[in-house]
């Protein structure tokens, strides 16, 4: 592994210069995370009306018969997810009777890691060290190397002779029904196929290729990579048992159109019935809103920490001061984002959930108030009365 050290100074007019510009972009972040929280407690509260709409009108249904009642109905179903189609490699002739052929491709090539450490001057400038270093890896895409810090001996090609593929078979059964392949490409148990002796080569490719801990190697030596080197495997979805909520249409299954215009359409892999398929897609939603409120609020808390960055630059011409106005800062957009992201989820909440909306938006006044009093509490002469002349 290689090594190399660089050191950049930036002066105090230039870092103002670059926290001024800062603030426009922590606007359009605050802006975008506005956005994200509204637009996400809409997006889950429809995602939990469909799935509850979709579990009060779900009927199961034997999967090895049709019954021509249940046509256009919402059908819970459980079985074996099975095709007759060969999927086969058309480049390395790799096959398998599956639902899916998956072909993965790495390629052996330099990688470029980067550290910075910056540290504060006297008079308000930084200097900044970063090191870079170079490994060879594998990877499964090309790293461009011409954006390297460091190009000389760091060369990597500029394309791979192979890339990965995925074939999807066109025909699958389950029981009496066909899959459609919004269904089957959310069957994603894979298996590695082994590809045996490489009978299955082209004759073109028996040169080149080798066969290589049951995949093949493209290169001169697998034991001694070398730049450009490509190591080929394989994996395979075979035939699953699955469990799937969809509206029955013939021998076919489409996603439920609900009355507010969103679909449900759901499969998990293994026997589950119909009550637990609909937790689990509520446990989902439920998480992925989380996930998307945090987003927001990091967003939001980065947002305002680059608005404040100019103040904490300015104290910088004494490093110290500098800390200390931007620890404070730092505390004060950590507290406005978390008020104004609960705000903008309880707003959203009173358009789409009146009632959980006003209880939360109580819970941002009672926040409001803490914090003045505690701003209070930290300024004590605020309260104190002007001498009498």
């Amino acid at each position: 592994m290689a090594n190399f050290t660089e050191v950049t100074n930036q002066s105090w007019f230039s870092r103002i210069g670059g926290a001024l510009k800062g603030i426009l972009f922590g606007i359009v972040l605050i802006a975008i995370a506005f956005f994200l929280l509204f637009w996400n407690e809409g997006r889950a509260v429809k995602r939990h009306k469909a799935l509850q709409e979709g579990s009060s009108k779900v009927v199961a249904v034997a999967s090895d018969q049709l019954d021509a009642k249940h046509d256009g109905h919402l059908v819970h179903l459980t079985g074996k997810a099975e095709t007759d189609e060969k999927l086969t490699d058309p480049v390395f002739g790799v096959g398998a009777t599956a639902l899916k052929l998956e072909r993965d491709v790495e390629i052996y090539q330099w990688q470029e890691s980067v550290s910075s450490k910056q540290k504060k001057k006297l008079g308000g400038g930084t200097e900044t060290v970063k090191s870079y270093s170079y490994a060879l890896e594998w990877s499964s895409r090309l790293v461009n190397s011409s954006e390297f810090n460091v190009q000389e001996g760091h060369v990597n090609g500029t394309d791979m002779l192979y890339s990965s593929d995925r074939w999807q078979a066109e025909k699958v059964k389950l029981g009496a029904f066909l899959l459609s392949p919004a269904l089957v490409s959310k069957i994603n148990d894979t298996s590695p196929v082994d590809v045996g002796d490489g009978k299955m080569l082209p004759q073109d490719l028996q040169e080149s290729v080798k066969v290589v801990a049951g995949g093949f190697y493209v290169g001169a030596d697998s034991a001694s990579p070398k730049v450009g080197d490509l190591r080929v495997s394989f994996k395979s979805v075979k035939p699953v048992e699955v469990s799937v909520v969809s509206v029955q249409k013939g021998r076919s299954l489409v996603p439920y159109k609900t009355a507010g215009g969103s679909e449900v359409e759901l499969l998990q892999t293994g026997s589950h019935t119909a009550e637990e398929m609909f937790e689990k897609a509520e446990s989902d939603n439920v998480m992925l809103a989380w996930m998307l409120r945090g987003g927001g609020f990091l967003l939001m808390m980065i947002g305002f920490n680059m608005m404040f960055k100019v103040a904490s630059v300015l104290a910088d011409v004494i490093p110290i001061m500098g800390n200390i106005v931007g620890a404070g800062t730092s505390i004060i957009a950590f507290l406005l984002a978390a008020i104004l992201s609960v705000l903008t989820i309880a707003l959203a909440w009173i358009f789409y959930r009146p009632l959980l909306g006003g209880a939360l938006l109580l819970v941002v006044v009672v926040l409001l108030v803490l914090v003045v009093k505690k701003m209070k509490a930290g300024n004590p002469s605020a309260d104190v009365p002007p001498p009498l002349n």
